[in-house]
């Protein structure tokens, strides 16, 4: 796989982007998530929110005096993710 089709995936437990080094889940990483799930919001949150418990734990393992704080991890892993798709106007 070349280095311009290599995936946004984490990199654990530092849970930085393998591809552009960026904290996970980057810029690139939500839009192919919001891609991935565009059917099923539900489903990108039971995701999203794993992700965020494993991360949480892994962070603070490597650095329990430094890890970011639990808002800063919600807005990171859950925050960014509309609940559902935005209903038309009527």
């Amino acid at each position: 796989m070349s280095t311009s089709t290599r995936p946004h995936l984490p990199v654990r437990p530092l849970w930085i982007c393998k591809r552009c080094a960026h904290p996970w889940p980057c810029a690139e990483a939500r839009l192919a998530l919001l891609a991935e799930y565009a059917g099923d919001r539900l489903a990108l949150s039971v995701h999203l929110y794993g992700q965020l418990y494993d991360a949480a734990q892994e962070l603070h393992r490597l650095n329990p005096d430094g890890a970011p704080s639990p808002q800063a991890l919600f807005a990171r892993f859950v925050g960014w993710a509309p609940p559902r798709s935005p209903t038309p106007p009527s």
